[in-house]
């Protein structure tokens, strides 16, 4: 019942501001032309004054009264005519408004809605959600009211706020879950994705804190390795940058979602990657592994001295690309070149000095392949 009474009402109140311009315009045009049929009246009254006092003569007289008798009539006669045609039009548009109108909202509502639901105030369909979300939420929110130390309720509603943009909640629900719960990479994840959307996109120093955490749980997480080399990449650290971006490239499996936006970062920090198939930079496409499965041993060989060459090359025009050096000694070392593995080594700590963490790196590659560092690692 209390539904039709609030339709009643509303379709009251959307009459009445749809019929009130044609109400105010009617009475505005009546106005108008009753103030020119009395300026009219006033006019014959002044003529026949101005007559009685000799001021015009009766022919003057007679031709003034015809030509205002003219414009009165012309304001009352035809005008009443047109009147009847907008009251007319007026009345049809206000039938169709208070009656019409109505009627059709409640065919549409009968054809398209459901009339014969019962009513369900707020507790019957809190207590009953269904696949209503909003409604969902709010039943949960009301459970964490009275159980604020539910962890799993939290864990829940987080993703739900992010998902919702209700950023402010699911950092709270985020950090509440963590604390009952646990850490964990998802967690810390989530807590870390809604810190950078509060912040514009930006990797603030508390959001890098926490996908290190998530990182330490989790070494092969590669969302938080992936938001670790944006955070470089936004503070200008481009070499850095492009060396860890290369760095989930190659630990990424050849048919990884994430890996052509990998490959796109890549190059913005001014890496090459050779096509959408590529592992690694002078690393080999889908279409050359393709190729090789049909070859015999001695152009498979060939291939991959190609392969070898062409990296090699490439390093010799860009020096600066740790991630190449460590594919070419490591290359060189599997093809048995053990004198070129040292070469490249050498040439690698010549462009990323020993002293450095990247210099390290192809240390401990050096010496993992049983390349003699004695001389390379000052």
């Amino acid at each position: 019942m209390l539904f039709w009474i609030i339709v009643a009402v509303m379709t009251a109140v959307v009459a009445a501001i749809l019929l009130y311009p044609l109400l105010r315009g009617a009475r505005q045009a009546d106005t108008s032309r009753a103030g020119e049929a009395a300026v009219y009246r006033d006019q014959l009254r002044e003529l026949d004054r101005d007559l009685a006092g000799g001021l015009i003569t009766a022919e003057q007289a007679d031709y003034a009264r015809a030509e205002i008798g003219r414009r009165l009539i012309a304001v009352s006669a035809p005008e009443a005519v047109a009147d009847r045609k907008v009251t007319k039009g007026h009345r049809l548009t206000e039938a169709f408004i208070l009656i019409l109108l109505p009627i059709i909202g409640l065919c549409l509502y009968t054809m398209s809605g459901r009339p014969d639901l019962p009513s369900q105030p707020l507790a019957a369909r809190l207590a009953n959600p269904g696949n209503d979300m909003a409604v969902l939420v709010v039943k949960a929110e009301q459970h964490l009211a009275d159980n604020p130390d539910d962890g799993k309720g939290w864990d829940v509603l987080a993703p739900i706020y992010f998902r919702s943009e209700r950023l402010p909640e699911a950092e709270a629900a985020y950090r509440n879950a963590i604390r009952l719960l646990g850490a964990n990479a998802a967690r810390l994840d989530g807590l870390a994705e809604t810190l950078m959307a509060a912040s514009g996109g930006i990797v603030t120093e508390d959001a890098r804190k926490v996908l290190e955490q998530a990182l330490q749980l989790e070494p092969d997480n590669p969302r938080a390795s992936f938001y670790l080399a944006l955070g470089l990449e936004q503070t200008g650290k481009a070499d850095e940058a492009r060396a860890a971006f290369e760095t989930i490239a190659r630990q990424s499996p050849a048919d990884a979602p994430w890996l052509p936006l990998v490959n796109e970062h890549i190059a913005k920090n001014g890496g090459t990657v050779a096509d959408a198939g590529a592992r690694t930079l002078g690393g080999p496409t889908t279409a050359d592994v393709a190729a090789a499965e049909n070859m015999n041993a001695g152009d498979r060989q060939q291939m991959i001295r190609g392969m070898v060459d062409s990296l090699d090359a490439k390093l010799k025009d860009d020096p600066n690309n740790l991630e190449g050096w460590l594919r070419l000694v490591r290359s060189y070392s599997v093809i048995n070149e053990k004198d070129r593995a040292a070469d490249a080594l050498k040439r690698g700590l010549a462009a990323f000095p020993a002293s450095g963490e990247q210099g390290k790196q192809l240390v401990a590659l050096g010496r993992e392949l049983g390349i003699d560092t004695e001389g390379t690692a000052q």
